[in-house]
């Protein structure tokens, strides 16, 4: 009953944005808009997963929407908007991260993502371990961490994300998840010896 549920709301989530794409290619601004506000967030949290700096995450998810925009006629509608759009903002980024050789900075908030009915406290630590994990993690890593536990996206809109094979997606969320388990592993231990 519950799959039924995610796929009718998936197929009415693309049902909708194919009817907003079909208004802004009959020349309307307005339903661009709509897209905007109903991807941004997360065109951001992909972007600044892999840049570490918010002000050139919010250049990249700007200049991918931008991208979007232009290229919409091309937009074949086989996959998603959301994954179509998702992969220009990681293309964009990794070339953006290869041009420049940013210096890395630590991840932003998390709690955004950290869905728990303990105390802020236990909240906060959650937030503050997950973000040493993640900071060990290579920026293709974080990533796929990233579209597939906080996105909830498949292997295969992953793979079309990145521009990678299913095959090396599932081979390195595996890898990642095994980085990340250990990563935590070790912070938990350190933190164990200090209390």
């Amino acid at each position: 009953m519950i799959l039924l549920i995610s796929v009718k709301h998936s197929v009415n989530q693309a049902d909708d944005d194919n009817r907003l794409i079909d208004q802004i290619l009959e020349g309307q601004q307005a339903p661009f808009n709509q897209l905007v506000l109903k991807y941004q967030n997360y065109a951001f949290t992909i972007a600044v997963n892999i840049l570490k700096n918010e002000q050139d995450a919010e250049e990249v998810t700007h200049d991918a929407f931008v991208k979007a925009y232009k290229n919409l006629n091309s937009f074949n509608r086989t996959a998603k908007f959301s994954t179509w759009l998702y992969r220009i903002v990681f293309n964009t980024a990794i070339s953006l991260n290869r041009k420049t050789k940013i210096i890395k900075r630590p991840l932003d908030e998390v709690s955004k993502f950290i869905a728990t009915d303990s105390s802020q406290l236990e909240h906060e630590d959650q937030r503050r371990y997950i973000n040493e994990g993640l900071k060990t993690l290579c920026k293709e890593d974080r990533a796929v961490i990233t579209l597939f536990y906080l996105k909830e996206n498949s292997i295969e809109e992953i793979a079309e994300i990145t521009g990678q094979k299913t095959s090396t997606v599932k081979v390195r969320l595996h890898r990642a998840r095994k980085r990340l388990a250990m990563a935590l592993k070790d912070t938990l231990k350190e933190e164990a010896l200090t209390l």
